[in-house]
């Protein structure tokens, strides 16, 4: 079953956050058999934000929340639903959503998190999406929020550069005017074991041997990941496109997934996109999963460079496999 939406819904604020403290390439260096050269050649990151220790993600997104409601004139107690998408939560339970929602004082606001990796802002947007363009909320607050440095495994020399912390939201309501245009998601189960996070859960719960083994860390095939990425990434932006009557030459900007510099090239190379429409921040925030595309507006928003009436599309690929795709005409 298809959901159609019965009112437009528009972004009307959008807040972001970095943790203070840089981690440049010098420190893997440091500790890992690589070079500042190579990690940029391979990924494209020259550095990324660290959460202080005492901090958890919830704290991000608190940020990054208070930031869009002041921009929009509104009391945490404004908003009719919380939505967080990450994969670092405070806890299993209650929600990372349930902690916002508390920090906010977003008294008896409902509020919940969702799990879909690095595609977890699309997931969330589509469900914001629905609540507010059936008319069943008006002011639906989707964050991605993610502290990726505390499950990067600091001995893989692979993957362990790529991550970074951060959070950004953007508020979604009812509008006049035309917002999203379109989303379309899509999984793929059987690939699971190629990117995940093996141990924490129910099926193999953390005890001493596995947290020596670094299963409660990020595990990584790269070459396979980056092969479905790409495809995936270029398959869902077509089909969003297709679904807004719209081509490449009409998009303003491509918010990409900041996965790998390579993944977002060769995905922008696939869709035959002007590379002066992509916008990149993966140079200075690494991969932050959830928090990456929404990341990625509200920097380009507050620069100067995303500007109302702009045609954007973003996408994202990540972990169970999960990936998706999105229209959407920026009215702020």
């Amino acid at each position: 079953m298809k959901f159609s939406a019965t009112k437009n819904v528009a972004i009307t604020a959008i807040g972001g956050y970095l943790p203070e403290e840089v981690l440049d390439n010098a420190y893997f260096e440091r500790i890992l058999d690589t070079t500042d050269q190579w990690i940029r050649e391979h990924s494209g990151v020259l550095e990324r934000r660290i959460l202080p220790d005492n901090e958890a993600t919830s704290d991000l997104a608190v940020r990054a929340a208070k930031e869009a409601l002041d921009a929009r004139g509104l009391k945490p107690t404004d908003l009719d639903m919380i939505i967080v998408a990450t994969v670092t939560p405070d806890h299993l339970f209650p929600s990372t959503g349930n902690l916002v929602q508390a920090k906010l004082g977003a008294t008896d606001v409902p509020s919940y998190d969702v799990l879909a990796a690095c595609s977890g802002f699309l997931y969330a947007l589509a469900q914001g999406y629905a609540f507010a363009g059936s008319g069943f909320y008006d002011k639906v607050l989707v964050i991605g929020a993610e502290a990726m440095t505390r499950i990067a495994n600091y001995e893989d020399r692979s993957s362990c550069f790529l991550f970074g912390d951060a959070a950004a939201c953007v508020l979604l309501e009812p509008s006049d005017e035309p917002g999203i245009m379109a989303i379309h998601l899509g999984s793929d189960g059987t690939k699971a074991s190629i990117l995940m996070q093996k141990a924490g859960g129910s099926k193999y719960p953390v005890n001493e041997e596995r947290i020596r083994n670094k299963e409660h860390m990020i595990y990584m095939e790269g070459h396979e990941v980056f092969k479905h990425a790409v495809r995936r990434m270029a398959e869902a932006s077509d089909i969003a496109l297709e679904k807004s009557g719209w081509t490449t030459k009409d998009i303003d900007w491509f918010f990409a997934h900041q996965a790998n510099i390579r993944i977002v090239d060769s995905t922008v190379k696939h869709l035959k996109l002007d590379k002066s429409k992509n916008y990149v921040t993966i140079d200075f925030v690494g991969n932050t999963t959830s928090a990456s595309i929404p990341y990625g507006m509200y920097d380009a928003y507050k620069k100067g460079k995303l500007k109302k009436g702009d045609k954007v599309l973003i996408s994202a690929f990540g972990g169970g496999f999960t990936w998706g795709s999105a229209t959407l005409v920026w009215t702020i």
